[in-house]
């Protein structure tokens, strides 16, 4: 089999490579790219190797991960498609990095969440330990899978207009129907990140 080389992968990302065995896959959120988080996972783990791709999807010139038909209201068929074409190319980037997939966490915020999400609930996901920051449900029919093996973090602001409360309560009880361990922790915020965020991601890590 062909390995996998650096001109394989086909989303503009950035490869910060760490000291320890664990990976974090940085995923933005609507406008960012793959700059966007980098500072971000430092704080959240000074020692891990970090693996920020840009999203492919144009919303009036933002990227994102994913097609939206209105605020909320997501491209369902573009989600599916577009979780089929993220996990490819982190098959081709554990290639060519030399990433342990058993350390490969997912820490998304606000769109690149919602992608996270939805990977791991269509079964596609590369790693099994997910951040979620102001995140939503993804899709309206999901087959349950089996996630006994994953950890989650949802993190929610408490005045949130956008993944309101009530919207990642729900996703955490996908989440926990599924089987997967869950914390939930709830911010005194709005969709913006903040330094508890930070503070509970790298908590919720050392365990």
């Amino acid at each position: 089999m062909k390995r996998k080389t650096l001109n394989d992968l086909d989303f503009i990302h950035r490869w910060v490579p760490g000291s320890s065995a664990r990976t974090l896959l940085l995923l933005h959120g609507t406008g960012g790219d793959e700059k966007d988080l980098l500072e971000f996972g430092r704080e959240i783990d000074a020692d891990a190797a970090l693996l920020s791709p840009r999203g492919k999807v144009l919303e009036k010139g933002a990227p994102r991960f994913f097609r939206r038909l209105s605020e909320g209201v997501f491209d369902e068929e573009d989600v599916i498609a577009r979780s089929g074409e993220l996990a490819q190319f982190i098959t081709a980037a554990a290639d060519a990095y030399k990433i342990d997939l058993n350390n490969l966490t997912a820490v998304g915020y606000s769109n690149g969440a919602n992608i996270a999400a939805a990977m791991m609930l269509l079964g596609v996901a590369k790693f099994s330990n997910a951040i979620l920051f102001r995140a939503m449900v993804p899709l309206s029919k999901i087959g349950i899978p089996n996630l006994k093996t994953s950890r989650v973090l949802i993190s929610a602001g408490q005045f949130d207009p956008i993944a309101q409360v009530s919207i990642a309560e729900r996703l955490a009880q996908l989440f926990e129907r599924a089987g997967a361990t869950v914390t939930f922790k709830l911010q005194a915020s709005g969709h913006e990140l903040t330094g508890n965020d930070v503070e509970a991601a790298r908590e919720w890590l050392t365990r």
